[in-house]
């Protein structure tokens, strides 16, 4: 499988969508999911304490906020009409849709692919530790930026300074922090209200989450009818495989250490739960911590890539393929060939029993479904 391009983006200046699909060799599309979990949260200016999401050995369970993993993204120069998303809406296949501002920008004087979000709308659509960090969330209200941990080292930013912004004015805009954004393709985030001052595109793009049973190829080919030959759509899902296959889980890792985050969760599952599917690993990851790009701690008090509570990482820690010694709840290395380890002693080599090892993991049946539904999705899209 290779991928030509990568990063959804527009010049503010021109208008000019460039929207890089995931061009897979082989066949392209899947069985997504519903992508349904549940959170609750506080969001800025309501009232309501927050409730993380369960951890391993946290014995919490979910409440009735629903949660989406974006499947595909629609573009259009100009942006997404409002008929243009009503009609998306409607397409079957479709369980939730959110239009996004944005555009490609100067940060700190360098390039950045930036989305104006409503925080309420888009909180449901990031992983589990990015949607229960407040601080996120009240720095994004604030008018902040928020940006991915690669492109805070990319664009040298520094948490609570403020840099200048080039966009349809300059400005200096506050930056708030790195955290996981599950949109593959955007370096960062801005509220709808700096989004205007900026001069993002308004609809430029539509995140769209698909339901059980929807076949990624057929549904993009719809959502292209809709907006027509100028638009593209993207299948977020084989871009994130593609991303996991050439991104390291360490720099300039010893030989013998799986060199992406792919092999990780491959091997982990081989070695220390065979029968296990690496998809299982993988969605897990990616539904906890956006594949490490968030580790936490979270309010619950879990820590690393794979979210673990510490009292459950001191049953289950194992110093897997980082570094000699203590195992370390940080590492990936470690951290995932732990979660495989955990999942196997309850159950998850056998795909009778995985469901109820998923949930000894996390205990709430939305997050079953979830990871569930994710790793399907993984393996239609995976060659």
């Amino acid at each position: 499988m290779t991928v030509a391009a990568a990063a959804l983006s527009v010049s503010v200046a021109g208008s000019a969508v460039r929207a890089a699909d995931a061009a897979v060799v082989s066949a392209a599309g899947g069985i997504p999911s519903s992508h349904v979990s549940s959170a609750s949260w506080a969001v800025p200016g309501q009232t309501g304490a927050a409730q993380p999401s369960a951890s391993p050995g946290s014995g919490a369970t979910g409440s009735s906020r629903q949660d989406y993993v974006p499947d595909l993204i629609a573009a259009v120069p100009g942006g997404i009409t409002a008929a243009q998303l009503a009609s998306i809406r409607k397409l079957a296949g479709v369980v939730a849709v959110l239009p996004v501002d944005g555009g490609k920008i100067k940060v700190n004087g360098q390039s950045a692919d930036v989305l104006g979000v409503s925080p309420q709308a888009f909180r449901p659509w990031t992983p589990l530790s990015t949607a229960a960090s407040a601080t996120v969330w009240s720095d994004l209200s604030q008018g902040q930026l928020i940006s991915t941990p690669a492109a805070a080292s990319k664009l040298h930013l520094t948490d609570g300074k403020s840099y200048q912004v080039s966009a349809a004015i300059l400005e200096q805009v506050p930056f708030g922090g790195a955290t996981a954004l599950s949109v593959p393709g955007a370096d960062a985030i801005v509220n709808l209200t700096r989004s205007a001052q900026l001069g993002l595109a308004k609809n430029f793009a539509v995140l769209i989450s698909a339901t059980p049973g929807a076949d990624l190829t057929a549904l993009k080919a719809k959502v292209l009818s809709v907006i027509g030959q100028r638009g593209q759509v993207v299948n977020l899902v084989s871009y994130t495989l593609v991303t996991e296959g050439s991104q390291p889980v360490e720099i300039n890792a010893p030989a013998g250490v799986p060199g992406n985050w792919l092999d990780l969760f491959k091997e982990s599952a081989d070695q220390y739960c065979p029968g296990l599917s690496w998809t299982v690993l993988a969605a897990i990851a990616e539904v906890e911590s956006g594949d490490g790009a968030n580790d936490g701690p979270s309010s619950a008090g879990a820590e690393g890539p794979m979210q673990f509570l510490p009292s459950t990482w001191a049953v289950w820690g194992v110093d897997g393929y980082g570094p000699a010694g203590t195992p370390d709840i940080w590492n990936p290395l470690d951290a995932v060939p732990s979660a495989a380890r955990l999942l196997c002693a309850v159950g998850g080599g056998s795909s009778t029993t995985l469901p109820d090892a998923i949930f000894a993991y996390n205990h709430a049946t939305w997050y079953v479904d979830e990871v569930l539904a994710l790793a399907n999705e993984y393996t239609q899209n995976d060659s």
